[in-house]
């Protein structure tokens, strides 16, 4: 997941006297660049993930500290380092208890640091970890593409990931997400990549065939709907207007598996996508799981049309709801009552419908022959 702010804190510590004050939970931001700061109005052309710098030259009040933290919130930064000192003495408390709320992270270099020195170790280390999280990239996008060619994949993952643990994949995606600019895709990439709290070394986030994939690697469970689910509320909070679609695919032993764990995840989000639900799980999809199993398009689409034709075309001539009845029937097992709350109809209105429809389709619908092809027609619609 980058080279993070725990990264930054192992040596830093040490060599730069470093101390992470507050917005402790945001330790496993990951940092695109280090960014010299001392004018807020620079902070509008920020990408994300920026790790911002200051002596604190023209934030020496705590008002103009709010701004500055307030503004870095917005950009999407992945914290900020004060040069304690001249300017900023000590970090008024207000501030700290600020980032601790919205987990961004704060840290302390002293003084007599040059700042100038420690920005180019810093950078220069970030800038490193992402060649070597560009070929991590690429090797998971080929243990996906082309899972039995494994020379391709697992010598470049060894030392970073347990290859015969489990993995997991998450697909998130947004409207419109293919027509983005690069830039602006990036920039998306960076704040989903920064609410992602509590994983660094065992996940890899990166963009792909028009998802953004995460795979998660020996991640529990638990921990695994902690991750998700707070990343979905992080983004239903901080970016209101932008609708985010998840979908999350089996855990499964083995790098070797990667490509099916992808494939369900692909199933999730594409059906989280078309109900415009924010969260999907493959392995809660039920009878949706086998039939996007299913890669003879052809087939789907029959299957999909033929059992409801008669009906399709009855509706559409008389401007009747006879297909909508039949799936309302079906999913309350036939119950009468059942359907008339549910479509707000009158009993006899839904008996009268139910005989019509099954003299159109010349089935008395009491067995499950007689059934499961018309349900598995609306699964099919219900994809779509």
């Amino acid at each position: 997941m980058g080279y993070t702010i725990e990264d930054m804190l192992v040596f830093a510590k040490d060599q730069y006297q470093m101390e992470l004050i507050g917005g402790k939970n945001g330790w496993s931001n990951s940092i695109s660049w280090l960014l010299m700061l001392e004018d807020v109005n620079v902070i509008k052309h920020l990408a994300g993930k920026e790790l911002a710098v200051t002596t604190g030259i023209g934030f020496s009040t705590t008002e103009k500290l709010k701004e500055l933290v307030q503004a870095l919130l917005d950009g999407h930064a992945a914290g900020l380092i004060i040069n304690v000192g001249d300017y900023i003495a000590e970090v008024p408390q207000e501030i700290i208890d600020m980032c601790d709320e919205h987990d961004l992270p704060l840290l302390t270099v002293p003084w007599d640091i040059i700042v100038a020195e420690m920005i180019k170790d810093i950078t220069a280390r970030v800038f490193f970890q992402g060649i070597a999280d560009e070929r991590i990239q690429d090797a998971f996008i080929a243990a996906i593409k082309e899972p039995d060619n494994q020379e391709n994949y697992r010598t470049e993952l060894l030392p970073y990931f347990d290859i015969d643990g489990t993995f997991q994949v998450a697909l998130l995606t947004t409207d419109d997400l293919d027509a983005m600019d690069t830039v602006e895709r990036k920039r998306l990439g960076y704040r989903m990549q920064l609410y992602l709290e509590n994983i660094s070394h065992n996940g890899c986030f990166f963009y792909y065939d028009s998802n953004f994939v995460l795979v998660m690697n020996d991640v529990g469970q638990k921990d695994m709907t902690e991750i998700i689910e707070g990343m979905v509320k992080r983004v239903k909070m901080r970016m209101p207007d932008v609708p985010m679609y998840v979908g999350v695919g089996s855990c499964l032993k083995d790098i070797k598996n990667l490509s099916l764990c992808y494939e369900r995840a692909k199933a999730a989000v594409t059906m989280a996508s078309t109900k415009k639900k924010d969260l999907m799980y493959y392995d809660e999809m039920g009878m949706y799981r086998l039939l996007f199993a299913v890669k003879d398009e052809s087939l789907l689409k029959e299957l999909g049309e033929e059992p409801l034709r008669v009906l399709d075309e009855y509706d559409k001539k008389h401007n009747s709801n006879y297909v909508e009845t039949l799936e309302q029937y079906l999913k309350y097992d036939r119950s009468i009552q059942a359907v008339s709350e549910a479509m707000f109809t009158h009993r006899n209105t839904v008996i009268y419908r139910v005989n019509n429809i099954k003299k159109l389709l010349n089935l008395e619908l009491d067995t499950p022959e007689e059934r499961i092809p018309l349900q598995v027609a609306f699964y099919i619609r219900n994809m779509k």
